[in-house]
């Protein structure tokens, strides 16, 4: 179990890289963006490369950020049902999802992706625009992301077999983020720090 915590960790530490670099993306899009929006009113230059490079970016951060994302505890959850339950039946239904569903899924998808993705590289298939870009990279994008999501899976499914054994703490905490009760006792705190200061003032006068 010590190897895997490991693996996990350095898979972690792989996710937040990717992620960190990913965000860049998100300015070089608006720059681009920015940029074409200007030359064609000003100068009256414009290409559809620009446009097709603002979707390639959006798609690589949209992809490439999907294991990021999982690892963060950021992925949308439907709470209704599991939330009845205990820690450790949540966990349980975190490793069967991570079982059943997400890396099947992932598999598959890659699967079908990359004959289409290696076809693209092979024909250099270019976009049907006027000045479009090659299409293989933006293919790539979606067995790539994957891989990297599947990633991160194995290092959810460890976390929380660790989990399980007493290893670690709660691997499916948002990293950051609080528990209803730390928001609860923060508020009562505030409250009595502000009815105190309130009192004390009011002593003063």
């Amino acid at each position: 179990m010590n190897f895997l915590l490991s693996l996990s960790k350095r898979i972690d530490q792989i996710s937040e890289w990717v992620g960190r670099w990913v965000a860049w993306l998100v300015l070089a899009s608006v720059l681009i963006s920015a940029g074409n929006a200007v030359s064609r009113k000003a100068l009256n230059i414009s290409s559809n490369a620009y446009l097709e490079i603002q979707w390639y970016l959006f798609a690589a951060v949209f992809m490439l950020a999907a294991g990021y994302t999982l690892m963060r505890q950021e992925h949308v959850k439907i709470d209704v049902v599991s939330g009845r339950f205990s820690k450790r039946t949540q966990i349980w239904i975190d490793i069967f999802g991570i079982c059943v569903f997400l890396l099947p899924f992932v598999y598959f998808i890659i699967k079908l992706a990359m004959p289409l993705v290696i076809n693209a590289f092979v024909t250099k298939e270019m976009s049907s625009n006027a000045g479009g870009l090659i299409r293989w990279p933006v293919f790539a994008l979606l067995p790539a992301g994957l891989f990297l999501l599947g990633m991160q899976a194995v290092s959810e499914l460890i976390k929380r077999v660790a989990f399980l054994q007493g290893r670690i703490p709660d691997p499916s905490k948002k990293q950051g983020a609080k528990t209803p009760e730390e928001e609860f006792a923060a508020f009562l705190l505030e409250k009595e720090v502000a009815a105190r200061e309130a009192a004390l003032l009011g002593a003063r006068k």
